[in-house]
């Protein structure tokens, strides 16, 4: 019975995280592109990465999504920790980063733990594969 109550529970509260709407307001990336790189790719990943332009782009989307509510950066809440993310898919093929962003798209379940994943149809996928490139430079 405990175990139904709490399921229960963890539904209702992941149901309070996905009413969250994309409106299109974010994906003006004016200054962040405008920026001359002669450098497409980091030569040292440890480095910062906040210098790269999927950096800035993926944490603006993030911030202005319902991400935050079940994740945090290095803490796991409701679902993994970005980097825990990171680092389980360092180095991964552009078709995984398609994944991922479709992950975020539909949701999904049982690659960390049975608690689902809320869905987000109202985010693009070009947003969605933003906010992956994003999550994976987090690697530490």
């Amino acid at each position: 019975m405990k175990k139904t109550l709490a399921l229960l529970g963890m539904v209702a509260l992941l149901a309070s995280c996905g009413g969250g709407k994309s409106n299109g307001e974010g994906e003006n990336a004016g200054p962040v592109q405008t920026e001359p790189t002669t450098t497409e790719t980091t030569t040292t990943p440890s480095n910062d990465p906040s210098s790269n332009p999927d950096y800035q782009k993926g944490m603006e989307l993030i911030a202005k999504s319902d991400c935050l509510t079940c994740h945090k950066v290095d803490e796991k809440l409701i679902g993994p920790a970005y980097s825990e993310v990171a680092a389980k898919y360092a180095g991964t093929p552009d078709t995984m980063v398609n994944h991922l962003a479709h992950k975020i798209i539909a949701g999904g379940q049982g690659n960390w733990g049975e608690v689902p994943m809320t869905a987000h149809p109202t985010v693009s996928e070009a947003d969605a594969e933003a906010m992956v490139k994003y999550i994976l430079l987090l690697k530490k």
